[in-house]
């Protein structure tokens, strides 16, 4: 029995931006109470160019939680979508190749793009941002190897 294994896109790139927005945020305030500008401008005024920022990155978010890979039985299932929900099975002894790529910031954050090329299929599975992705991208391709010999 292949255990059951859910893959999801990292979050470090979001909560780095959350946190840039707070610190810019603070930024602000800090130097508005000390600086206190001869301008008629509120404070709020400065505070929603970050806050802005800081909606966009909820949104990607959002975007990022929404998209899942599953590892389960003898199959590999992509998911993406929040309203309308897109669904992508794939039989786990299909899976021929699992591809890692990673850009410099990504390597630096340990996080990287999976691609699984499948017999049969003509565009692989994209899978943006993984924590891991070495580990994970072995982990499937060892779980394809062991589905492979499981059947007659």
């Amino acid at each position: 029995m292949i255990p059951r294994v859910r893959l999801r896109q990292s979050l470090k790139a979001v909560k780095l931006g959350y946190l840039l927005c707070l610190a810019a945020e603070l930024a602000i305030g800090i130097y508005w109470i000390a600086e206190r500008p001869a301008s008629d401008v509120p404070l709020w005024a400065p505070m929603l160019v970050p806050m802005a920022f800081a909606l966009f990155i909820a949104i990607r978010h959002i975007r990022r939680r929404m998209t899942l890979i599953t590892v389960a039985g003898d199959h590999v299932r992509y998911e993406f979508g929040l309203a309308g929900k897109t669904t992508r099975t794939v039989e786990l002894m299909k899976v021929q190749d699992v591809s890692v790529h990673q850009t410099l910031g990504q390597r630096l954050l340990n996080i990287g793009d999976i691609s699984l090329e499948t017999a049969g299929v003509h565009s692989p599975i994209v899978m943006t941002s993984i924590d891991n992705p070495h580990v994970a991208a072995e982990y499937i391709l060892k779980m394809a190897h062991a589905a492979a010999k499981q059947t007659p």
